[in-house]
């Protein structure tokens, strides 16, 4: 299989998993994002708690040269640590949500 395609399937099978945990107050609706034309893909959470507007991106993850880049994880779920289980390797994955001066110590991409 194409390294692209599996990466694609991989990123959506993790978030389409993700995105079926509802949260727990207000009018919550959580939407996955996949656009398999630029490689961006994200789970984001909108509506209302009460009177106050909710609006966040959960999870932000990209293909950028041939790497999966993890931009944002606001759960407690090892999202890198599940890519290496479905197989993808560690050095395609970069902790883009790290400055760029500590990826060489994640075990991860740099880039």
């Amino acid at each position: 299989m194409d390294k692209l395609v599996f990466y694609r399937q991989c990123i959506q099978k993790l978030l389409t998993e993700y995105s079926n945990v509802t949260p727990i107050n207000g009018e919550i609706e959580v939407q996955t994002i996949f656009d398999t034309e630029h490689d961006h893909y994200q789970i984001v959470d909108l509506g209302w708690d009460k009177h106050r507007r909710i609006y966040n991106c959960v999870m932000h993850l990209d293909i950028k040269d041939g790497k999966i880049w993890i931009q944002r994880n606001q759960t407690d779920k090892l999202i890198a640590n599940e890519l290496v289980t479905m197989g993808v390797p560690k050095k395609d994955i970069v902790l883009g949500l790290q400055p760029v001066y500590a990826r060489e110590y994640t075990g991860y991409g740099v880039a």
